[in-house]
């Protein structure tokens, strides 16, 4: 099984990693191509191309000249995503065996660097999936990555028995696979919590609880349905393509 998220905006390259355990992207070369041309653009450009304002404009304008090929100052991505999805995955506090584990079972997709294990080495950056950033290949990212972000995955794959994609990035990421590719089976899920009687989908829980199913897919290193933090699987609402999970009210 392996499970796929998005990545974050915010990020954390104060904090001292808790282990020397770290890879290298695989699609960096190809990062450094978006790079190339990033670093041509003015801090105003990058802040109207993204929605951001001036100031976060010149940060990454920063980000993109100071951007290396190798990993010195560099950080693993799981350790350096902060936001909603890295608050319920809570990678701090995984063990060198449970960092394994989340090593084989977990990809991150990133609009800069494609597909990311856990424990890659990345430096400072921002680029969602969704930009509309021309480029050499096209005239978005999606374009740009075309395929090699499903071949990465289908090589991932490969040698698993249990040839299952379980689903929890978010749709602007989802949209850069080509599922009809995939050697898998794929499973989306959906989180609900419950509040004032009512069932509904409340994105900050949501995506928090995406980063919790992932934590627990590593952890556990087995194929058993997802139950953390209250959320129990719901067969009514489920589907054979979407697994749904909801949450009592919390008092």
């Amino acid at each position: 099984m392996l499970a796929v998220i998005s990545p974050a905006k915010s990020l954390d390259f104060e904090t001292r990693p808790g282990t020397r355990k770290s890879s290298k992207p695989a699609f960096v070369d190809d990062a450094a191509v978006l790079i190339k041309d990033l670093a041509k653009l003015a801090p105003g450009d990058i802040s109207d191309l993204m929605g951001i304002s001036q100031k976060l404009g010149e940060l990454n304008c920063n980000r993109y000249n100071e951007w290396r090929t190798d990993t010195r100052g560099a950080k693993q991505a799981a350790l350096a995503f902060t936001g909603d999805v890295y608050m319920g995955l809570g990678a701090w506090d995984f063990s060198e065996r449970e960092l394994t584990s989340l090593q084989r079972r977990v990809r991150i997709l990133s609009g800069l660097y494609g597909v990311l294990k856990p424990l890659d080495k990345i430096h400072p950056y921002r680029l969602e999936m969704g930009t509309a950033f021309a480029n050499a290949r096209g005239g978005d990212l999606y374009a740009f990555w075309g395929d090699r972000i499903t071949d990465a995955l289908n090589a991932d794959l490969a040698g698993r028995r249990n040839k299952t994609l379980v689903n929890l990035a978010s749709n602007e990421y989802w949209h850069a696979v080509n599922a009809d590719k995939l050697d898998a089976r794929v499973l989306d899920a959906k989180f609900l919590d419950t509040k004032n009687g009512q069932i509904k989908f409340i994105s900050f829980f949501a995506k928090k609880a995406r980063g919790l199913m992932a934590a627990y897919i590593a952890r556990n290193r087995v194929e058993t349905i997802f139950d953390s933090e209250g959320y129990r699987y719901d067969e009514e609402r489920s589907s054979a393509d979407e697994l749904v999970f909801v949450r009592p009210e919390r008092h």
